[in-house]
């Protein structure tokens, strides 16, 4: 039986309010108590814990068989394109068992004009 993950990656920052808004948000995730996924987790691409890899091997010890990784990163620029695709695909390797799949950053879409528009009411 296939158990589903989801990690979401930053960049990670050296201030931890900033890695903490990551962990806020997958509490958030978590509490929409989606069916697709049954291990919610995050990690941070540098700078801060937990680490790519640290994320996926916790999933893994959590039981899962499919993991999906999503870059929180607006652009797809080189951290989202090249370098967390290779850190996933490092963490992977001893686990030949388990598929993943590296997503596309959050990118254009209505929701984050929403957001953009919510946020700028003055």
């Amino acid at each position: 039986m296939s158990k589903k993950a989801l990690i979401i990656v930053d960049h990670g920052s050296k201030f931890n309010e900033a890695n903490q808004m990551l962990a806020e948000i997958a509490e958030l995730i978590k509490e929409k108590d989606t069916p697709e996924f049954e291990i919610i987790s995050y990690c941070h691409m540098e700078l801060a814990e937990p680490t790519i890899e640290q994320a996926f091997e916790d999933c893994i010890s959590r039981g899962a068989t499919d993991i999906v990784v999503h870059p929180y990163f607006l652009a797809p620029g080189r951290h989202s394109t090249k370098d967390i695709p290779q850190m996933v695909q490092k963490a992977a390797k001893n686990y030949p068992a388990v598929s993943y799949i590296v997503t596309n950053p959050l990118g254009i879409h209505e929701k984050i004009i929403e957001v953009i528009l919510e946020r700028s009411k003055i």
